[in-house]
């Protein structure tokens, strides 16, 4: 019976029998069988710590597939009063995450009657996708003052935590993060921080196609947060001033065939 009983006894580490079991199905597919590939996103988000606080900064474009589900979507959201975060990955996933961090943040609050700090909304939100391995499509700039200072993190969606000066994340990282590379200096002042942050997002706009349309910055200093909806608008299509047009019978057919219907009423679908 205890030899049952302990065989029975969940062991611990990690367990890697699906993984064996879809590359072994990879590897006999002589069906044809479609195997599924990871989903793409596209998105721009940064972050930058300045004199006094932070500037977060994202573009607006939300896509599904290769299609642009959305030109104007917000991915800055709202933690605590004194900490927001960027939001990079499935949108239903970014959302609801936040949400309930902000939940547990107001409790947090309510019950300690003191501010929150950056680092506790980091550790709920990494503990949170450690927990699921990755299968929460959510990667996070989290910004905020507190008393602490002005602090920056970056989570990724296995949970995995940075701290740095300045963070990029999203499909258009790289570009943003050239620009964050080339321009970043201790010590900025507000004005200063919002420019390069701009810059930075514009980058990722224009040369990421999973990024586009507008930017949104929020700069997060000790006591007030200031929200810039659409600070800088995409360029408006471009027109030309003399459309093409072309004359009856420019395009050359060989066959025409020209057919008449007759079209009856009456009660045909009963008969």
């Amino acid at each position: 019976v205890l030899a049952m009983a302990s065989s029975q006894i969940p062991m611990g580490g990690f367990s890697f029998d699906l993984c064996k079991r879809n590359a072994w199905l990879e590897a006999n597919n002589s069906n044809g069988a479609i195997i599924k590939k990871a989903k793409k996103t596209g998105t721009t988000i940064a972050g930058i710590v300045f004199k006094d606080g932070v500037v977060l900064g994202a573009d607006t474009r939300a896509t599904e597939g290769p299609i642009v589900a959305d030109k104007n979507c917000n991915k800055i959201h709202y933690l605590a009063p004194n900490i927001f975060c960027g939001g990079a990955g499935t949108s239903a996933d970014c959302e609801n995450v936040t949400e309930m961090i902000s939940s547990q943040l107001t409790l947090h609050r309510l019950n300690t009657g003191r501010e929150c700090r950056v680092a506790t909304a980091v550790t709920m939100i990494s503990q949170y996708l450690f927990r699921y391995q990755g299968y929460i499509s959510t990667a996070l700039i989290v910004g905020g003052v507190d008393c602490t200072g002005p602090s920056l993190f970056s989570v990724h969606p296995h949970g995995s935590v940075d701290q740095l000066p300045f963070q990029t994340m999203g499909s258009g990282s790289l570009c943003a993060m050239a620009v964050f590379e080339a321009g970043f200096q201790d010590n900025l002042e507000q004005d200063n921080a919002v420019s390069l942050v701009r810059a930075a997002i514009t980058s990722g706009i224009e040369n990421d196609l999973g990024s586009g349309s507008n930017v949104d910055i929020t700069v997060v200093k000790l006591g007030s947060v200031e929200r810039f909806r659409n600070i800088d608008k995409t360029a408006p299509k471009y027109k030309s001033k003399n459309p093409l047009s072309y004359a009856k019978g420019t395009t050359s057919f060989f066959e025409e065939v020209t057919s008449k219907i007759e079209i009856t009423e009456g009660e045909a679908m009963e008969q």
